[in-house]
């Protein structure tokens, strides 16, 4: 089960952005990871926004926003090529939610974490990546009947 961990520094997202980059980096994550697009995966699909107060984050140079996706998903859900997906698209994700354009990309970071199988636990139960696959490969299934 994927989550995602926006921070990003207070009054940095547009109106429209803060509104709406949860649903969408969440879609991102679910995308690159191949889950089905079904209401059982995209409720699992956990996103937080946190806004850092006023003056809580600089660099050494400048004072301009900068923006930090962090990922978590169970080890082996992202292939390399799926990594670079993941971190393109959320990347342009952050970038149109703030207003910013292409020029700033050095301005968001996405670090992706992989919780180790067996160390990722849900409903009182350790999930394992097979287990998940499983359950993705069944959903799919479902969807390709429907």
């Amino acid at each position: 089960m994927p989550m995602i961990r926006l921070t990003v520094p207070s009054g940095s997202l547009t109106e429209e952005g803060r509104r709406t980059v949860q649903r969408d980096l969440a879609a991102v994550l679910l995308r690159w990871e191949g889950a089905p697009d079904t209401t059982f995966f995209r409720a699992q699909a956990w996103s937080y926004l946190v806004e850092l107060p006023e003056g809580a984050q600089t660099t050494a140079e400048d004072e301009a926003p900068r923006f930090l996706v962090d990922v978590t998903v169970p080890q082996g859900a992202l292939s390399e090529r799926r990594k670079a997906g993941l971190v393109q698209d959320a990347t342009k994700t952050v970038l149109a939610a703030s207003g910013l354009s292409e020029a700033d990309v050095l301005r968001v970071w996405v670090l992706v974490h992989e919780q180790p199988d067996g160390t990722w636990g849900a409903g009182g139960s350790v999930i394992r990546h097979a287990d998940l696959v499983a359950l993705a490969q069944g959903q799919k299934g479902q969807q390709a009947d429907a």
